[in-house]
């Protein structure tokens, strides 16, 4: 039974007051699927991940031995490249390529939203978990408190910067944040939906496990074991049993894995960064859910053993602890970001109205700027005014091209105007519902996703695809010949492929071995890769014809060489 002194929460039943299903799954939808349509893969580990299921598709590699021009992925176990392949496969002719390697994935971002708010649902139905009762009644009922606080969690989420980028993209970290939040809502609905829960437990082990991050997968079964032994449920003792044979089952499938000579067991080490830029990456990564977790953890700290609380807490400090043994890598946080958006929901019932309306504040000011200054840019791609911002413009991409089209404008005036009814919903009156205060961080975050990929789409895809750079080595590229590529990116060796329809070998090897090398191979064409500043090197036996550049600040620089005959 709940007790004054350990409970902080006070919700009177006008405050779990219910957000309109259509809103939500609007919401939803204006976050998922924009940027699945209508673009090229985009640079650098997008489309370094769709060649290698592009490869698995066309038969140029293995199922158990992915890889691209002859050179395997850098990670991400076996699983993602298979989901991806084998949509490519079972969609063609009738789907693009590149689409269909997207659909799924945008499918497991719907997922990793969904199952935070499942989570987030089961967890506040615990008897831990429950508002305190009133003096003179009127308190939440427990069902609509539970619904409420999952649409502050799954409104959190969608706020959360760092899901923004990553969340949109074809890699094996959208496949490892699902497994994670999978194993999350394993923990949950567990006394709910005992069968449930344990299919979902072991299946997010194993996903982890061949989705390149076994060692979470083991860490995970480390907290799934300590959360359930100390439970005084014996449901979650039961389910103990499930998370051992899921953490079992993850080791095996890790184990085979690298025994065959894929990725397995392995340690990612990232660059190291020092203090001041990894916080800062946590704080606009984790932006806004951490300090509101913080706060939780605060106001909740006498519970803090409770599984409503410690689930996503120990779950939390997974993905912040990897990210930093890691050196600050942003990828390794992407598993916090669903315990976080939890966290953040149990800091709904005790916010004070003050931080509660700054949050609005802030959330209206830097998000209605952000949209104007879109807008701004829109106007400038195709009007020149003002002429600074069309000039910056043409600076960044040189030669960029405006596309103008009617159903990307009206989609992104549309949401505008949905964006200013809901400031005027938020700002006119006073709103009692637990997720208010999510709603416009969460809209701003959607808002500006969607603009991006309606107004600015045609830009970005110039500035981050390869087609542009394959537009200018085409000329060079008429052989019917494959190319040798030594040293070359995944990310140039699909984009040769793909772009401009060539059989590529990317293996590496020393430039005065090249010939030699190719004398079995018999391709006419050469590719290097080289620096901005580096000088074109003479390679015997092959002849230059030219030097390319996207000429955009991230773009590679590439030369072209021809064997001698």
């Amino acid at each position: 039974m709940n007790h004054p002194a350990l409970n902080p929460a006070l919700v009177t039943e006008k405050a779990v007051k219910r957000l309109p299903r259509w809103a939500l799954l609007l919401l939803c939808a204006a976050y998922v699927l924009p940027g699945v349509f209508g673009r090229d893969p985009w640079k650098n580990a997008d489309i370094a991940a769709f060649g290698q299921m592009w490869s698995l598709a066309l038969g140029q590699a293995s199922w158990w031995a992915p890889h691209v021009g002859g050179v395997p992925p850098a990670g991400g176990g076996i699983l993602p490249y298979w989901l991806g392949g084998g949509f490519i496969a079972a969609l063609n002719p009738w789907v693009d390529p590149a689409l269909a390697a997207r659909l799924p994935f945008a499918a497991l971002l719907a997922a990793v939203l969904a199952l935070t708010w499942y989570t987030t649902y089961h967890l506040a139905r615990t008897d831990a978990a429950q508002p305190l009762p009133l003096a003179f009644g009127g308190e939440a009922p427990a069902p609509a408190y539970a619904r409420a606080m999952a649409d502050g969690a799954l409104l959190a989420l969608i706020a959360s910067l760092g899901l923004l980028q990553l969340g949109h993209e074809t890699t094996p970290e959208m496949l490892q944040i699902t497994g994670s939040a999978l194993f999350l809502y394993g923990l949950a609905a567990a006394p709910f939906r005992p069968v449930k829960a344990r299919v979902a437990t072991v299946t997010s082990l194993l996903v982890l496990a061949t989705s390149g991050s076994p060692t979470v997968a083991v860490w995970l079964t480390a907290i799934g074991t300590v959360v359930g032994w100390r439970s005084h449920e014996p449901v979650m003792r039961q389910h103990v049993r499930w998370v051992l044979v899921g953490g079992a089952l993850a080791a095996l499938a890790a184990t085979t894995l690298t025994l065959a000579g894929l990725s397995g067991w392995h340690w990612q080490l990232g660059a190291a960064r020092s203090p001041t830029s990894v916080l800062r990456l946590m704080l606009w990564f984790t932006w806004p859910t951490l300090p509101l977790a913080l706060w939780a953890l605060w106001s909740w700290r006498r519970q803090s053993l409770r599984r409503h609380i410690a689930v996503p807490m120990l779950s939390a400090a997974l993905g912040l602890g990897i990210s930093l043994a890691m050196g600050g890598q942003d990828k390794a946080l992407l598993h916090a970001l669903p315990p976080l958006a939890v966290l953040a929901a149990f800091s709904l019932p005790t916010l004070k109205r003050g931080f509660t309306s700054a949050i609005d504040w802030f959330s209206v000011f830097f998000f209605t700027l952000a949209a104007a200054l879109i807008w701004l840019g829109y106007v400038a791609l195709h009007t020149g005014w003002p002429r600074r911002t069309a000039a910056r413009f043409d600076a960044l991409v040189p030669g960029q091209v405006p596309e103008f089209g009617w159903a990307p404008l009206l989609v992104a005036v549309a949401a505008s105007v949905a964006w200013l009814a809901v400031v005027r919903w938020r700002t006119a009156r006073h709103q009692t519902a637990l997720w208010k205060s999510m709603v416009l961080p969460a809209g701003g975050v959607a808002l500006g996703w969607l603009l991006l990929m309606t107004l600015w789409l045609p830009l970005l895809d110039q500035a981050r695809s390869y087609r542009l750079v394959l537009d200018r080595l085409a000329p060079h590229l008429q052989a019917d010949t494959c190319v040798l590529a030594p040293g070359a990116s995944a990310g140039m060796l699909t984009a040769l492929e793909y772009f401009a329809g060539k059989e590529v070998d990317g293996r590496h090897r020393p430039l005065h071995s090249v010939h030699s090398a190719n004398q079995d191979l018999g391709c006419g064409l050469l590719v290097l890769p080289l620096n901005a500043r580096q000088t074109t090197p003479e390679v015997p036996g092959w002849v230059f014809l030219a030097r390319e550049r996207q000429r955009t600040r991230n773009s590679e620089t590439v030369a072209v060489y021809e064997a001698v005959r």
